[in-house]
């Protein structure tokens, strides 16, 4: 018999993760309709800037930060699709298989990719700030440090998908037992 609570909780999971995903999406959307926009209308951006910027818009860095958030995005919408798959199983009330550890194993090794790809993002970010400071009442901020607890999910998702794959194992031997 299943604990309410429990399922309440899956439901949650569910509905978040499915929610991640279709905030993934649209932003993806976004980015790819930005990018080839930035390059075919960089002309009129830099006419209707030329008053007031010393130089034009710096359209390789917002390129590249619109390219790697897209990469980033991508990433994060197949991160969450894995998690909605490990929470159906746990609903199915059959989380130990080998497909949640190589879901969980995937998972960390999408995050890791998250976390290598704020560096460059950042450093076209740190471009685009410098060039807009030309600008009167612009203040662009890039936080772009180390972010522990994002090595730390990394590592407990590595973890997590050893402890899976070993369950599932042991789940195997005890069933060929019988």
């Amino acid at each position: 018999m299943k604990d309410k609570p429990n399922d309440l909780l899956l439901l949650a999971g569910q509905v978040l993760a499915a929610l991640m995903q279709i905030f993934m999406a649209i932003a993806a959307a976004a980015l790819v309709i930005a990018l080839p926009a930035i390059l075919f209308l960089r002309d009129t951006i830099n006419a209707e800037i030329a008053g007031e910027a010393a130089s034009g818009l710096p359209v390789m860095p917002l390129v590249g930060v619109l390219a790697f958030a897209l990469v980033i995005v991508a990433l994060v919408f197949v991160f969450f699709g894995r998690l909605r798959a490990i929470i159906a199983s746990v609903g199915e009330g059959d989380p130990f298989v080998p497909e949640n550890a190589a879901r969980l194993n995937l998972m960390a090794w999408l995050l890791l990719s998250v976390q290598v790809l704020v560096v460059p993002l950042a450093g076209f970010g740190l471009m685009l700030a410098k060039w807009a400071d030309q600008f009167e009442n612009q203040n662009i901020t890039i936080d772009a440090g180390f972010d522990l607890t994002g090595i730390l999910m990394v590592i407990i998702l590595f973890i997590l998908a050893r402890v899976f794959k070993h369950g599932a194992a042991m789940r195997e031997d005890l069933e060929g037992t019988v």
